[in-house]
């Protein structure tokens, strides 16, 4: 007999999600999360705001996010989570897949850039981008600069004008922070400020060689995604249609295209969760901004906020300190770190007569904390400035203390590897000019006017099809016809692979090589490292991307084998935003230095130094040491009094202990 069909009456009360059973789950998230955690991992429809202090397990959060909604059944694709490096993305989608399985390395992770460069890749068609364009790096878009500014003759002037560094500084910025170029000028460098036309002269001529040459900087890879996915046409739609939730990390440090890129992505799913504190936003001099962490309730109506506040690194005593600090914090979302970490020590405050004083209890604590069984790498000193550190440096190479400094010239920036990928750049692009001036300049006999005449005939060049023994006769191509044969060598179909283009470059490439740098022994080290990344990729359009989007670190060279395993690491505190170490000392720590004198003059600017101070106090797990100078010298005002740094001084007894190392020391 058939069953009776009976309807029931749906009463709704409002938009509700379907009630999961924890049951179900293989992994019991309850279980493995606190409290806050666990809301923010099963959050799923609408827009949050998770405000995750230091140390709070943000990256957990994110990780056991990931998994819950793809054993919800939620597409991996259908998942965006947008860091700010690819190292970070990678760590996060690794540590998902070990959790659950491998479909959780199928989501669409990367950074903001890296995520720009694939979407427009794909579909930059749509708003008239050829997808082989070639990516600028910081350096190259200077050389871009340099060209344009040099044809203008800006010596005839006959007054101080910017260099290439500070014009892209400049042109940035204003795109970056939506300020006019004067605006930045009257504010930054006001003593440019009778340049202002002519920086405006080189501004739209770098835009139009770029659109010219089919050239893409950092900053046009993410207005180039944001007039995509605003353009609201079938191809922006399907995108846009696709993606179910966004994630983004560290969003205190996004600046103001990137909100708007975050806010397009959610036209059609409203899905959005962001991370981020907004007491460790430190990066202004890079165009983030501030505001858009504290906007965001009301940028995305009806979001939720919440707060991971239990810190699983630091000690009671050194979260107390942090605490103190937030306290007077004038704009913030209010928070109380707080652990079950005990038995630590109050932080140290520690006052020398002079640098070299401070720089000498430093290296004697050091010794004292490595008989006491902390390892070097577990230990780490940080300052507000690269250059407060030289006395120090002397001190550690006295002491036989292995170190390094975070903060030097990056693998990707150094002459020789810049002159590697010019070569690649042009088997690529054949009319990326920058690329040819560059390789250009490095043959003998060629300086800047000829290395011009030459551009100028091989922008009308075939080099897939033309005979250059033709040109042997002229003077102009005397030095370059060898040159030109690689060229036309490099575009053929027998070196496809960037492993086998570089083989051949270096060929070409060594006997210039050795003539250029005299330490070249060392410098081939990076050169052999770059041959071994390139083997990685079939694809050279992708390894010149990821190259310029997300280069390795360090320059080999630069590494001593004899050195021990592990080093004391010295550091900026920007540089150090994210890492933990044992033990941390402040050094420097003197008002003027820390907070700098540049910030006296602003709110806003002495706001975003307290967050610093934060940002290196909350680095230190057990042991926290902030010391300064009492006295300075300088060879313009001589021996200088200092006071202690604002943020550190009268702190009562019950967060920090006092010393003073007297003469004898």
């Amino acid at each position: 007999m058939a069953k009776k069909i009976k309807l029931k009456r749906i009463e709704k009360t409002g938009s509700q999600e379907p009630h999961f059973d924890e049951a179900r789950f293989s992994i019991n998230y309850k279980e493995e999360l606190n409290k806050t955690q666990f809301d923010a991992a099963s959050a799923i429809k609408g827009s949050y705001l998770v405000i995750a202090g230091a140390g709070t397990g943000k990256t957990r959060t994110l990780v056991y996010r990931v998994s819950r909604l793809i054993e919800m059944g939620y597409a991996p694709e259908s998942i965006l989570l947008l860091t700010f490096t690819r190292k970070a993305a990678r760590e996060m989608m690794d540590r998902a897949t070990k959790l659950l399985d491998s479909r959780c390395s199928k989501i669409n992770g990367g950074t903001f850039h890296s995520f720009a460069n694939l979407t427009l890749r794909r579909y930059g068609k749509a708003i008239g981008l050829k997808p082989n364009y070639t990516i600028l790096d910081q350096g190259d878009s200077e050389d871009v600069i340099n060209l344009i500014r040099g044809k203008m003759d800006v010596a005839k002037l006959k007054k101080r004008f910017p260099n290439k560094k500070t014009i892209l500084k400049v042109i940035s910025l204003s795109i970056n922070t939506s300020r006019t170029v004067n605006t930045i000028i009257a504010e930054e460098y006001p003593h440019f400020i009778e340049q202002i036309d002519k920086v405006l002269e080189i501004k739209t001529k770098y835009i139009q060689y770029k659109s010219v040459n089919s050239l893409l900087d950092y900053d046009d890879l993410l207005l180039s995604l944001l007039k995509l996915l605003t353009s609201k046409g079938d191809v922006a739609n399907q995108l846009l249609s696709s993606i179910n939730f966004i994630m983004v990390d560290e969003y205190q440090d996004t600046n103001k295209i990137q909100a708007d890129i975050v806010k397009a992505l959610s036209t059609f799913n409203s899905n959005v969760m962001v991370v981020g504190d907004d007491s460790q936003s430190i990066y202004s001099f890079r165009g983030a901004d501030f505001k858009n962490i504290m906007n965001f309730p009301n940028l995305f109506k009806n979001s939720e906020l919440i707060k991971l506040e239990e810190n699983y690194r630091s000690t009671k005593e050194i979260l107390s300190l942090a605490n103190h600090l937030l306290e007077f914090a004038v704009e913030k979302y209010p928070k109380e770190l707080f652990t079950n970490i005990s038995d630590g020590e109050l932080p140290a405050i520690i006052s020398a007569s002079n640098d070299n004083m401070q720089s000498r209890f430093i290296v004697e604590r050091i010794l004292e904390l490595l008989e006491e069984g902390i390892s070097i790498g577990d230990i780490a000193v940080l300052f507000r400035s690269a250059y407060h550190s030289f006395n120090l440096e002397i001190e550690l190479n006295k002491a036989h203390i292995p170190f390094v400094k975070i903060g030097g010239l990056k693998f990707i920036e150094t002459a020789h590897i810049k002159d590697s990928l010019a070569f690649v750049r042009i088997a690529m692009n054949t009319k990326d000019l920058i690329s040819w001036y560059r390789i250009l300049l490095l043959h003998e006999g060629i300086g800047p006017k000829r290395a011009q005449l030459i551009l100028e005939e091989i922008s009308n060049m075939d080099f897939l099809s033309s005979d250059f023994s033709k040109l042997k006769g002229e003077k102009l191509f005397a030095k370059v016809i060898p040159l030109f044969n690689l060229v036309s060598s490099l575009i053929t179909d027998r070196y496809k692979l960037p492993y086998d283009k570089l083989e051949l470059i270096y060929k070409y490439y060594d006997s210039i090589f050795e003539k250029k740098y005299d330490d070249f022994n060392k410098r081939r080290k990076d050169l052999e490292a770059l041959n071994n990344i390139a083997s990685n990729y079939d694809n050279t359009t992708t390894f010149l991307s990821d190259m310029v989007l997300e280069p390795p670190r360090d320059a080999v060279g630069e590494i001593d084998e004899d050195k021990d395993d592990e080093q004391l690491i010295i550091s900026t505190i920007h540089s150090a935003k994210g890492l933990e170490w044992h033990s941390v000392f402040i050094m420097h720590a003197a008002d003027g230095f820390f907070p700098s004198a540049q910030s006296f003059d602003k709110q806003a600017t002495i706001e975003e130094e307290r967050r610093l101070m934060y940002v290196a106090v909350t680095r230190a797990k057990r042991n926290l040491f902030i010391s300064y100078p009492t006295s300075i010298f300088s060879k313009q005002n001589g021996y200088t009094f200092t006071s202690p740094s604002r943020f550190i001084a009268n702190l009562p007894d019950t967060l920090a202990e006092e010393w003073m190392i007297e003469e004898d020391f």
